[in-house]
């Protein structure tokens, strides 16, 4: 169905649209427990590792068991620094010391984990307003990108946990993870109908190098003429 192939190209190429990096670039990462978004923040980590960056992770979920160390495990296996506090600390404070970590070390990017609870959604937006505000004191503008991460197997409700989002922090970005198949692409058409927010990555599969920028007519074609959105085997 060339026709449709086109369309959806048309309808979602808009969100190709270059992003140019400050120094350092500040990314928070923002998204209920669940979705990946502790796997997306190594999976990112690893890419701009690869692209030649220099990145500092920061531990801002101080709110979950554990959350921390499993983020660790990760930062070692991609092998970079991260700043962690003990649970229950301030995270803008784990911000702060991220934000003087990577002037210390010249790093290209600080990407920021937060915790990943709505139900105390106007805690979760001054939280979010705090670390930002913190991060903007050290680099002007930051956060540049607050991505969402969605699971793409839960179809609608990942558009409905985006609409929440949307309404606690300025989201810029979507991650889609667990994009195997073709029965879970229609929610990132459904992200960009109903938010307008441009998908930036997606997950297609468990290695490193699974998380993949987002590219319109990959996608498009792979929605229509494979059946299937490839990951590395």
């Amino acid at each position: 169905m060339p026709f449709m192939e086109d369309r959806i190209t048309e309808m979602l190429v808009d969100q190709e649209d270059e992003i140019t990096l400050h120094h350092p670039e500040v990314i928070l990462v923002v998204g209920v427990n669940g979705v990946g978004k502790t796997t997306t923040i190594a999976k990112l980590a690893n890419y701009y590792t690869k692209e030649g960056k220099k990145v500092i992770i920061a531990a801002g979920d101080t709110f979950r068991a554990a959350a921390a160390d499993q983020l660790s495990i990760w930062a070692d296996r991609v092998g970079v620094p991260i700043v962690k506090h003990k649970e229950g600390a301030d995270p803008a404070a784990v911000v702060y010391d991220a934000m003087e970590a990577a002037k210390a070390r010249n790093a290209d990017m600080v990407i920021v984990d937060t915790a990943g609870r709505l139900h105390t959604k106007v805690n979760l937006m001054e939280e979010l307003k705090k670390m930002g505000r913190v991060a903007n004191n050290h680099v002007e503008g930051a956060p540049h990108q607050t991505l969402l991460v969605l699971d793409g197997t839960t179809g609608q409700n990942a558009v409905s946990q985006a609409k929440l989002f949307g309404q606690a922090v300025p989201v810029n970005g979507i991650v889609v993870t667990k994009l195997d198949g073709t029965a879970k692409g229609g929610v990132v058409i459904s992200i960009k109908e109903e938010l307008g927010v441009p998908v930036r990555w997606i997950g297609v599969g468990e290695g490193m190098d699974d998380l993949r920028p987002f590219n319109a007519k990959e996608f498009a074609n792979a929605l229509f003429n494979k059946g299937m959105i490839q990951g590395d085997k």
